[in-house]
């Protein structure tokens, strides 16, 4: 792709580092912010650089706030005796966006993944384990995707847990195996958190 300023050029190759924007996507985007007034680069530039710069991670679920604790941990109205794991913060978004759960979220910030070099002391378990031992927790809902990676990462944090007291249990498959839970249609998504099973009786299926 030929490029008749440098400026432009630079512009392109850094948006298209973005994950799924290719080079003529990446011109298309960049085309149409030189259309746009300067304010509205403006408002994007600084938009993105405080996101970068100001963003937190809650100390409780380590789910993206702007504060230490995020709005669904303050929330005096979430069950806090309910805990739903989740790899990050789309799915977090993706069950929010069903209004059917009512309780709290843990954020792991990944799966378990030897072939990506991901494992257990790269993911928020340690504190999730700690929650369980300190009785904060009666239940826990394994949420994340229904692929080896994810059935291992349960299997995983259900065997650190299993002696303690809680009530573990999974989303039902109406997630299609393989899937990403941001994927699903909230429909099929808020069925899978009510219609919730045990989790010993999903390791026996």
């Amino acid at each position: 792709m030929d490029f008749s300023s440098k400026l432009l050029e630079n512009a392109v190759n850094e948006v298209s580092r973005l994950p799924g924007i290719g080079k003529r996507t990446a011109l298309r985007l960049v085309l149409h912010l030189l259309k746009q007034p300067s304010e509205n680069t403006k408002y994007l530039s600084e938009a993105l650089l405080h996101l970068r710069n100001d963003v937190k991670t809650c100390d409780k679920c380590h789910n993206i706030s702007d504060t230490l604790l995020c709005d669904i941990c303050q929330n005096p109205r979430r069950n806090s005796d309910i805990v739903c794991v989740v790899e990050d913060i789309r799915d977090v978004m993706a069950i929010e966006s069903t209004s059917q759960f009512k309780g709290l979220y843990h954020v792991l910030g990944g799966k378990i993944s030897p072939i990506e070099g991901i494992g257990p002391q790269e993911l928020k378990i340690e504190s999730l384990v700690n929650k369980v031992e300190n009785g904060e927790i009666k239940e826990l809902i394994f949420a994340l995707s229904s692929t080896m990676e994810g059935d291992t990462t349960n299997f995983y944090i259900f065997k650190q847990i299993e002696k303690f007291d809680i009530t573990t249990s999974t989303i039902a498959r109406g997630i299609s195996v393989g899937d990403e839970l941001e994927y699903a249609d909230e429909v099929t998504l808020g069925r899978s958190i009510v219609n919730r099973i045990p989790f010993e009786q999903s390791i026996k299926g």
